[in-house]
């Protein structure tokens, strides 16, 4: 019998879509979709030409041309890698294009974080006096950066890795050249009858996996600092509570924080107000959905005003936007499923794309540019008014009120961090030290709904790590579900440990820190290594884990890479499609250790996974002599 819905850890929006059986949402359609197609799984099909699709089967071990299943296995796993890393850089590129413009005057924004600014002058040898001229030169350090051609090394990876990292890359030669045209190689190396090589094709994805890493994302992370103000821990509401339906929302979809800096300060100034007072409404709020909303929630102190709280991730969109509470869907990113059209269509919401890699069919597309971002803003702003006056007076109303928490604990950098922990990490240290805390998980990445259903695995995994006295850090779409089920909240301290639970308690935090969107994957990493710094040791020697449990896309296998080219152990809970090579298999989950450190642990069950984890970081301590 197929199930009607898919479930969800999170038991009040399953309320809220049970209420709604003539919506259709990616709940209603994960069960149509349930059978899989096993040479997919196991990544064995290939339809690189006209000869195939071939796939692979123990009659027939090689396709057409003479591939065989590693070959397979490692060009598909490469080629999704390297898409992956495409889209962090495609942000990364973008936002540091923003920033360029923004200091030739071009981009008429306040740059929020000039400490920010002053560090990476001084990181990256910038001499430069003015702001403007700072922020310039520190830009095109990045874009030159990513427009080398493959063969010259990207110069920032000296200045951005880890002293013991960029050893041991060196050794293994994988430091990347320009990133662009590494991703560019990629798609030439796993074309039609070029490489064979799965060892060779398993490098490149590590090499992609230190471009995504330290360039899509931590140094994305540092960038939006500039432009947007630096994280400071604070407290915030989350779930579909966050919506007023007095105000015109505007709901972000995507990772470009940078793309709407214009927008969300121009959204409470005396005239906008007065526009949305004109017709009816108190004023303009962005709900916070997907990783963009965790950005602005990271940053939350520095938007008050105008950011009404997080809703939720990528799979609570939908149903957001059934609450009728919602007036403007903006799409910059991914993350905006195109189920969402759907709704917005039955729910009157008008939809606009201002990167038109998000362009979606329904949408509107007002391409973004950082020299006509007034013009834009005005556009926007006006959408948002006509579909607040068109749609409101035809649209029910239901947004559920006891959805969420009022006290998520947000804004943790590795900045933040530190300055709560006194300026340095010598508390946090000496707590794994004392045993009061066993070690460090980052749950982190995307939620799914086939990983025992929507958020499940992350909040089951979660609660398991806690409860064996394991601090949980947690980025992206998979913190959005933790915060809807109550696990960033003060109050989630009763679910620890005694031990982990003395310290939150102590200190008033909740047993899993959010460090935000998926791009902030790259601040827990600079945790890490703020810890292995403080320790004198390299990474593979902390008591420190990874878990993508309920990873998604391709994005997240890029993000996964760089774990891995870190030599921390990462896992899943659904294969990435490679089950199909054994030497794929065996070098990822048994000889990867001996090669970056690294290891894959791929594991379907949360307290089988919490076990091996935790044997992990026991492990560890007792390597350090704890």
């Amino acid at each position: 019998m197929v199930k009607e819905r898919c479930t969800s850890a999170d038991c009040r929006l399953c309320e809220f879509l049970d209420s709604k059986p003539e919506l259709e949402t990616s709940f209603n359609r994960e069960p149509k979709q349930s059978v899989k197609c096993g040479f997919g799984k196991k990544g064995v099909c290939c339809r690189l030409c006209s000869n195939g699709p071939c796939r692979i089967t123990p009659k027939s071990p090689r396709g057409v041309c003479g591939a065989d299943a590693d070959t397979i296995v490692a060009r598909n796993f490469l080629r999704n890698v390297a898409a992956g890393a495409a889209c962090y850089l495609h942000v990364v590129e973008n936002t540091a294009n923003n920033l360029r413009e923004a200091g030739l005057g071009n981009y008429a924004t306040e740059l929020k974080g000039l400490e920010m600014l002053d560090e990476l002058a001084e990181l990256f040898d910038v001499e430069a006096e003015d702001v403007n001229e700072k922020a310039v030169q520190v830009a095109e350090k990045v874009l030159a950066d990513l427009y080398k051609p493959r063969y010259k090394k990207m110069e920032l990876v000296e200045k951005l890795a880890y002293s013991p990292r960029l050893k041991k890359w060196k050794e293994l030669d994988i430091i990347p050249g320009g990133a662009k045209s590494e991703v560019f190689d990629a798609l030439v190396k796993t074309s039609t009858n070029l490489s064979s090589d799965p060892v060779d094709m398993l490098m490149h994805v590590l090499n992609l996996g230190i471009s995504t890493g330290l360039y899509g994302l931590h140094m994305t992370n540092l960038l939006n600092d500039v432009m947007l103000g630096e994280p400071e821990i604070t407290q915030d509401k989350v779930g579909f509570k966050v919506v007023d339906e007095d105000y015109i929302n505007i709901v972000v979809t995507g990772h470009q924080h940078t793309m709407i800096a214009h927008l969300q300060d121009a959204l409470i100034t005396e005239e906008a107000t007065k526009m949305a007072q004109d017709v009816g409404a108190k004023g303009f709020k962005i709900v916070g959905s997907t990783c963009v909303g965790q950005d602005l929630q990271l940053r939350g102190a520095h938007y008050k005003d105008v950011f009404a709280g997080h809703a939720g991730n990528n799979y609570t969109s939908e149903a957001l936007l059934a609450t009728g509470g919602i007036d403007l869907v903006i799409s910059e990113f991914n993350c905006t499923i195109p189920g969402l059209e759907l709704v917005a269509e039955k729910y009157q919401v008008k939809m606009i794309a201002i990167d038109d890699v998000a362009k979606k069919t329904t949408a509107e597309m007002l391409k973004f540019d950082p020299a006509k971002a007034p013009e834009i803003t005005d556009k926007l702003i006006k959408a948002a008014v006509e579909s607040y006056q068109n749609r409101r007076s035809k649209i029910e109303i239901d947004i559920p009120k006891d959805h969420g928490y009022d006290d998520v604990v947000t804004g943790v950098s590795e900045k933040s961090l530190r300055k709560f922990l006194g300026g340095n990490y010598k508390a946090l240290i000496d707590l794994i030290a004392s045993g009061k805390i066993k070690g460090v998980a980052a749950v982190v990445g995307c939620s799914n709904l086939t990983a025992k259903g929507h958020d499940v695995f992350s909040v089951g995994l979660t609660k398991e790590l806690i409860k064996r006295d394991i601090l949980v850090l947690s980025a992206g779409c998979t913190t959005g579900g933790l915060e809807n089920c109550g696990l960033v909240s003060p109050s989630a301290a009763k679910l620890a440990g005694d031990n982990l639970r003395e310290v939150c308690e102590e200190l008033g935090i909740p047993p899993v820190l959010n460090f935000g969107p998926c791009l902030s994957i790259g601040r827990v990493e600079e945790v890490a290594v703020e810890l292995a710094k403080a320790l004198d040791v390299d990474l593979p020697q902390l008591p420190a884990v990874l878990s993508a449990p309920q990873w998604l896309e391709e994005q997240a296998l890029a993000d996964g890479a760089f774990g891995l080219a870190l030599g921390l152990p990462l896992h899943l809970a659904l294969p990435p499609f490679v089950t199909g090579s054994e030497i794929i298999v065996d070098t990822l989950t048994k000889n990867l250790p001996e090669i970056t450190g690294g290891q894959l642990i791929i594991d379907t069950e949360i307290e089988s996974a919490a076990d091996k984890l935790e044997e992990i970081i026991l492990d560890r301590r007792s390597g350090l002599g704890l």
